[in-house]
Formats: structure tokens, C-alpha cells, sequence
């Protein structure tokens, strides 16, 4: 992929999607499609057919489909799996049929099994059940995972496929109905702050554990995996803090300013028990997080700031 190179992120307004058109700009690539034509509806093929045949991209980056925590995994599992089936379907068989020379497809660490040996390995997927409430996503993602070894197999495409933790940052989505825990608590504490509230509620018991990627590494990391990386098996991206959602909510807290406490209802789902990711393979690549976790957090909610004085919210 050279500087020149026609490259499609698709899902550019998702979080990491926005995140890799930031860091492709950073690091000098000068022929993005996504500033050039307007992205299509990916779950609609004949408007995927019509941009692939357009714009003729040589390099894609799959970040594509609809997510959300816990809460939007349990309200709305049919949305979540048919948005990420049909935008991966529709995008890799679109870069398949007009001979893009290589497809990143991102899937999810949700992918995992429930209970899956810590820290996850690739060859862990499909050993056990998934964690109930994100089955619906994590079986898309999964299929995601598997449309492209199988374009790969037939084919002999070169499309690989990427398993990042968690990732936040600069354009989260901070709705209390969708948003990831991160973003999730920022909102709670921020806006409990504001009104002097004495404490906020923490979904589930704090002891689930997890990894967390800062969302502009991560988009670096894919930029390093698309340049250098070619292989049927699927690649973890990660290398950053494993902490218990109740570590977590202590360092929102200091970053955030709020003085309350924090009460776990325990009557909510934590989730999978821990997800980490073993990322031996990335590291042999000469890869490794640039972001510090709390500097990381600052920036998300100097961004939450700034996007909610825009938008004319306190």
C-alpha cells in the first residue's frame, strides 16, 4: 500500500473508521475515497456494487456494521446481527468482484467463546459457546471472519481479518441506550457531576475484566497489519491495559472530575467473565500501543466536551 494507493475505509463515520481516515491523512496517503465520494448504504448491495464500480478502490478497510454494549447487544440483537451480515457480505464480495488487491476486515473479540482461556487465542474461536448477550453480533462477526478465509481459499483474494479489544476514544457514540462502557460511564459521571449528584450506578458487579485500545492505535495497528500482514489467520490487535470495569470506573472518575460514589448493580449482565487478547504475533511485527491508557481517556473526554458544546449540550 503505497502513499498514492487508492484506499476505502468502509465505515468511515463508525469509531475506528473515522480513527483510521484521521491516521491514513497523519501518515501521508493522499488518495482516500471516503473524501472524495460519498459512502454508500452497505447493507443495500446494488449501492455497494454501483460505489465499488465507481471508485475502483485498490486497498479496503472493513470497519463496517453497527455495535454497542451490553444494553444494545440485549435490545437489539436482530439489528446488530443483520447490519453487520449484510454490510460484510455486500463489501467483501464487492472487493472480491472488482479485484481489490487487499481487504482488512475487523471483526470482533466478542467473537471469542464465553469462557475461552485467557489471554484469547486465535485458535480459540469456535472451541465453546459465546457470551449470551452479544450471541447475535459475535456470530456476524464470526461469520465475517469466515466469508473472508473462504474468498481467501477459493479465491486466492488477499483479504485478512484483524481481532481488536475493546476500542474508544474520539468519536464515541455516548448515548446511555448504545454506547460501550467507556463512553458509557463518561456520560453517567459527567452529567452526575453537573447536577451534583452523590452517585452514579455501574452496570453489573465491576469484576468483569477487559482489554482497551485506545482507537488511534488501533487504527496504526491496522495500517502496519494491511502494509505487512498476509495470512488465513485471523491477526489479535491489542497490547493495551486489562482492567476490571470496576478499575475502570475509578479511572473515568479521576479523569472526569466526579466526587460521587459508585454503586454496582449486580442485577445487570457483566458480560464475559474477561477478555484479553494474546498478541505475540502483533509484537513480532514491531508493534505496541504509542498511547497512555489515561492520557487516552482524557482525550475521549476532552472530545465528549467539545462535540457536546457544539451540539449546544452542557
Amino acid at each position: 500500500m503505497e502513499q498514492e494507493s487508492k484506499i476505502y475505509v468502509a465505515g468511515g463515520r463508525t469509531l475506528v473508521g473515522a480513527a483510521l481516515l484521521r491516521r491514513l491523512e497523519h501518515h501521508g496517503y493522499t488518495n482516500l475515497c471516503n473524501q472524495t465520494h460519498e459512502e454508500p448504504d452497505l447493507t443495500v448491495a446494488s449501492e455497494v456494487e454501483a460505489y465499488f464500480q465507481q471508485v475502483q478502490p485498490e486497498y479496503v478497510f472493513d470497519t463496517a456494521g453497527k455495535s454497542g454494549g451490553i444494553g444494545a447487544n440485549v435490545k437489539l440483537p436482530a439489528d446488530l446481527m443483520r447490519d453487520n451480515l449484510f454490510s460484510s457480505a455486500h463489501t467483501i464480495e464487492a472487493a472480491h468482484r472488482h479485484r481489490v488487491k487487499k481487504l482488512l476486515y475487523l471483526a470482533s473479540s466478542c467473537s471469542y467463546p464465553k469462557l475461552c482461556p485467557q489471554p484469547m487465542r486465535v485458535q480459540d474461536l469456535l472451541t465453546g459457546s459465546l457470551e449470551p448477550t452479544n450471541e447475535a453480533y459475535a456470530v456476524a462477526k464470526i461469520a465475517g471472519i469466515k466469508l473472508c478465509q473462504a474468498y481467501r481459499r477459493q479465491y486466492h483474494d488477499d483479504f485478512i481479518v484483524g481481532i481488536p479489544a475493546n476500542p474508544f476514544g474520539p468519536g464515541e457514540d455516548f448515548s446511555l441506550d448504545n454506547s460501550h462502557v467507556i463512553a458509557a460511564l463518561i456520560r453517567k459521571m459527567h452529567d452526575a457531576k453537573m447536577r451534583g449528584d452523590g452517585s452514579i450506578t455501574v452496570w453489573g458487579t465491576g469484576s468483569a475484566r477487559r482489554e482497551f485500545i485506545f482507537v488511534d492505535d488501533l487504527a496504526d495497528a491496522c495500517i502496519k497489519v494491511m502494509r505487512e500482514y498476509s495470512d488465513e489467520e485471523p491477526l489479535n490487535l491489542g497490547g493495551g491495559p486489562v482492567l476490571s470495569i470496576g478499575e475502570l470506573a475509578q479511572a473515568v472518575r479521576r479523569v472526569v472530575g466526579f466526587a460521587g460514589r459508585l454503586e454496582f448493580d449486580a442485577s445487570k449482565p457483566d458480560g464475559m467473565p474477561m477478555k484479553a487478547l494474546e498478541t505475540s504475533r502483533l509484537q513480532r511485527m514491531g508493534w505496541q500501543p504509542q498511547v497512555a491508557f489515561d492520557d487516552a481517556l482524557a482525550a475521549t473526554y476532552r472530545w465528549y466536551l467539545d462535540d457536546a458544546q457544539a451540539r449546544g449540550h452542557s
